[in-house]
């Protein structure tokens, strides 16, 4: 292991440990448990310590609570949107080099199976660093992880932005232009479009030179989501006229409705699971329209790098709905669960 101390915005004193917020029980009943006094963990080779500025509070984090995945390993920290800077690392680590700004990915990925050898790290089937599920996440003053879990962010991006920008804008620039290949001038649906993902992919399909219809459950939000580049916001997607592609980030109460406004050899990107609710799929729809159903996932350091320089050219508007200390991370998480926020809640963990 290596220890280094070679850039001055990075005190050599850096109190490792802290604190973190812990998720040991699943459900609502049992509140997240606030730990204001945490060992630090142990660095191994390959991985990197980062002292954490940020973690936004995805919806994911509550299907995590709720036990909706079986592999899900307790106790644990939630959180996989942290962003910070680098303040130690293992051996064998090249990058990221300490002082370094850098935000997480969902996971780590293991840079030998095909799907890495592609350059499709965000497939990767040799790696289960999942943070938040199988390891710990950014709910903490600080986090250990693989250096493959990392990407480089600006160093003047601000921490609650920086957070956030993987599983919001991320997701939103590989499922529209990775995965439904979206082009100029097509019509797309973005279902739940005040959400983080959803306001994403609003911004993401406008520059795209797409014409936007948003899917909201609430009109009060069309000022907002117009100004962002929606063309259309509507309530009911029956009143939705035929599009080439839907970004579907709800699920079950909305997936049918985007399916069905699918124009013929139309793309529906599923990325949203906000309810245990089954979908009864009409396969001769799919069939005799030709439809292509897509399964979303978070972006890979390379489309990243793509969404930091559209970012760059001209700045996205990153939606944050509220900051909270890392003390009331099960609060901040109660929030999310109630719905009708715009943009994303996010943990300033530099805050007790």
């Amino acid at each position: 292991m290596t220890l280094e101390h070679g850039r001055a915005d990075v005190p050599p004193c850096y109190p490792r440990g802290g604190a973190r917020a812990r998720l040991v029980q699943t459900g609502w009943d049992v509140p997240l448990a606030y730990e204001a006094s945490v060992e630090p963990a142990r660095l191994e080779a390959g991985q990197v310590r980062v002292a954490v500025d940020a973690c936004g509070v995805c919806h994911r984090d509550l299907l995590d609570r709720e036990g909706r995945f079986p592999f899900l390993r307790l106790p644990v920290t939630p959180g996989h949107e942290a962003a910070g800077r680098v303040v130690e690392v293992g051996a064998g680590v090249t990058a990221p080099s300490v002082g370094d700004h850098v935000a997480t990915m969902h996971r780590d990925a293991c840079g030998a199976c095909p799907a890495c050898a592609r350059g499709d790290t965000t497939l990767c089937t040799g790696a289960a660093w999942v943070l938040g599920i199988l390891a710990d996440g950014g709910y903490a003053s600080e986090i250990v992880l693989p250096a493959s879990a990392l990407y480089p962010v600006p160093a003047d991006l601000p921490p609650a932005h920086a957070a956030v920008l993987h599983c919001t804008f991320g997701t939103a620039y590989r499922d529209l232009a990775t995965l439904a290949k979206l082009q100029a001038g097509e019509r797309v649906l973005v279902t739940g479009a005040n959400g983080g993902v959803g306001v994403a992919a609003v911004q993401v399909a406008a520059r795209l030179g797409a014409h936007v219809v948003a899917l909201v459950r609430d009109a009060a939000h069309e000022p907002f989501l117009r100004s962002l580049g929606a063309r259309e916001v509507v309530t009911d997607a029956k009143a939705v006229s035929p599009v080439d592609v839907a970004i579907d980030t709800v699920g079950a109460p909305t997936f049918l409705g985007a399916l069905h406004a699918l124009q013929v050899g139309g793309r529906v990107v599923t990325l949203g699971n906000v309810t245990r609710d089954k979908v009864p799929l009409n396969l001769g729809l799919v069939i005799t329209k030709g439809l292509s159903i897509l399964g979303g996932s978070g972006a890979t350091a390379a489309e990243m790098r793509a969404v930091l320089a559209m970012h760059a050219e001209r700045p996205f508007h990153v939606a944050i709905a509220r900051t909270l200390p890392l003390a009331r991370a099960d609060e901040a998480q109660r929030l999310v669960r109630q719905g009708g926020l715009v943009g994303r809640v996010v943990l300033d963990t530099r805050r007790g």
